[in-house]
């Protein structure tokens, strides 16, 4: 959960902040997963060579697909991004001989950094949960800086943005590129974890989920999305009955927190707070 928190947090930086829609950031998760475990197994790059390689290749390809989409708006941006999504996903699926294809990849060397080897779990954990840190750490020190303003001026009118003189593509893109980013870094620590990818694990369903975590934790705030990410993480455990129907019930909980908590979580919870505030000074008062 705290893998897809990581995710989540970068995907709410172009959703919440920037009014940007993304249904391709599974894509750029798992181009960053293969592209360490093809690197470390089939070519014997060190460990830290093939993530430098991931990070690397993700921040150009969503650069390159950054500029020419974000000229796009609304669900035209969201089916050019779901095209791309769909082109990395049969390409992990088709080349079995480089991927693995369907059955998937294996033998991914667990992570080790600096002489260290994160074999056990709870070391794992904490290294995952460090970096959900500094990745909060950063979003946050964003947006409330030059940035930050800019990308929610973006988000509130591009046209009055455009007259304030802010550069809107170079924004755009540069927003599109570290959310990416984020999805590369989660990409490494779960294929180095997991010692196994897939192309399942990457499709068009993932992505859904990834934007409905950003809806329900709550567009625009950094907590909502680790909210978000880590109760739609764990709620599928608790499906299992139902797995095949996944899609529609993250779908039908999707239109449910549109209707009745348009803010998410964290907008229902600032709300909650906003009233009880003046009763509580009124006692004490």
């Amino acid at each position: 959960s705290a893998i897809n928190a990581i995710i989540v947090v970068g995907l709410n930086l172009l959703m919440g902040y920037a009014g940007q829609i993304s249904l391709g950031h599974a894509a750029f998760y798992g181009l960053a997963a293969y592209t360490t475990s093809i690197a470390t197994t089939t070519y014997g790059f060190p460990i830290w060579g093939g993530i430098l390689l991931a990070l690397v290749l993700v921040v150009v390809v969503a650069y390159l697909i950054g500029v020419p989409s974000l000229k796009l708006t609304g669900h035209y941006l969201a089916m050019a991004t779901l095209g791309f999504g769909v082109i990395v996903y049969i390409f992990f699926n088709e080349t079995v001989e480089l991927t693995g294809g369907p059955t998937g990849f294996v033998g991914i060397p667990r992570l080790e950094l600096f002489g260290y080897s994160f074999d056990s779990d709870l070391a794992y954990y904490y290294l995952v949960v460090s970096v959900l840190a500094a990745v909060i750490l950063v979003s946050l020190n964003l947006i409330n800086s030059r940035v930050g303003r800019a990308l929610r001026a973006i988000h509130t009118s591009e046209v009055a943005a455009q007259v304030l003189g802010i550069n809107i593509s170079r924004y755009k893109v540069f927003v599109f590129v570290l959310s990416a980013f984020y999805a590369a870094i989660a990409g490494i620590l779960y294929a180095h974890y997991l010692t196994f990818v897939a192309p399942s694990s990457f499709g068009f369903n993932f992505s859904v989920e990834l934007v409905v975590m950003v809806v329900l934790g709550g567009m625009a705030s950094v907590w909502g999305a680790v909210v978000g990410a880590f109760f739609l993480t764990i709620l599928p455990e608790f499906l299992r009955a139902f797995e095949e129907l996944d899609i529609l019930i993250f779908g039908a909980i999707l239109i449910v927190c549109m209707i009745f908590l348009p803010g998410g979580i964290a907008g229902g919870v600032r709300k909650l707070w906003e009233r009880a505030r003046p009763k509580r000074e009124a006692e004490s008062g």
